[in-house]
């Protein structure tokens, strides 16, 4: 979807990017995990048809989708989004008879980022940016059966179940967007900042002035030695969602309410 393509959502925990070529060769690392294509109901591609994919989710107007990343890492660019990505969110406006309905999914993927409350804000966050920018007013979420801890953070979300799908083994939660609910969702997400992805992605630029034509009787001065600057390379990540537990939740267990980009959607998630 265009209509993010240069939008940066940044909150406490996670920083929300779009989705583009440079984070492409570490999606496609982690899709190489057999774990995750079944989670996904994916298929192994190679990496320029993960590009030719990537180019497709970002031109197609019923999917919208960010990478997840670290906010700490990611900020005052002390890192690339690659070596800060741990996961995305996404949301699936497909249902052609009713266009402010949207299914949302979202993936954690990196351990270590799970059950840290990551997967909760990202959620929150997509929630809002549809509300406030795509005409969302109803959500769903379609979650595997066995999935006991994502269906609690949903839960908590506001979230009730609407269906049951015993041949996926699914459950489908709904959730819509009172007045009441939508001032709620704000009010959660009151903290996120909105930033242009262009202004962050560009250098640093260090002023250099010369005053040697305007003042011709100065000696010249020996020149300033400066410390080059690196930079972190880029990678990205989809990943499975992760709640933070709290009673009477579950542990978390595999699973995904996620909507493969490769394929059919399927339920799948992983706090």
């Amino acid at each position: 979807m265009k209509i993010n393509q240069n939008t940066v959502l940044q909150g406490k925990r996670v920083t929300l990017v779009p989705y583009t070529s440079a984070h492409v060769p570490r999606y496609h690392e982690w899709m190489r995990s057999e774990e995750l294509q079944r989670l996904t109901a994916s298929e192994p591609l190679t990496l320029e048809q993960e590009y030719e994919m990537q180019r497709s989710w970002r031109e197609d107007a019923d999917k919208c989708t960010f990478i997840v990343l670290d906010t700490e890492r990611w900020s005052g660019q002390a890192c690339a989004d690659e070596d800060c990505m741990v996961g995305d969110v996404n949301l699936f406006l497909t249902d052609l008879e009713d266009p402010t309905l949207g299914e949302i999914e979202i993936m954690i993927a990196e351990p270590s980022y799970r059950g840290r409350g990551f997967g909760k804000e990202a959620t929150l966050m997509m929630m809002s940016y549809g509300v406030t920018n795509l005409g969302i007013t109803k959500f769903e979420a379609k979650i595997g059966q066995e999935n006991e801890a994502s269906i609690c953070m949903f839960r908590k979300l506001h979230f009730k179940e609407v269906a049951v799908n015993s041949v996926f083994q699914e459950v489908t939660l709904r959730l819509d967007v009172s007045d009441q609910e939508k001032r709620w969702l704000l009010e959660q997400t009151n903290h996120v900042k909105e930033k242009s992805y262009t202004e962050l992605k560009l250098p640093a630029v260090v002023p250099t002035t010369s005053h040697r034509e305007h003042q011709p009787h100065r000696l010249p001065r020996a020149p300033d030695c400066s410390t080059p600057t690196g930079k972190c390379q880029k990678k990205t990540v989809r990943t499975f969602l992760q709640h933070v537990q709290t009673p009477p939740c579950p542990e978390p267990i595999h699973t995904a309410m996620h909507s493969s980009p490769r394929g059919k959607p399927c339920s799948m998630s992983c706090f």
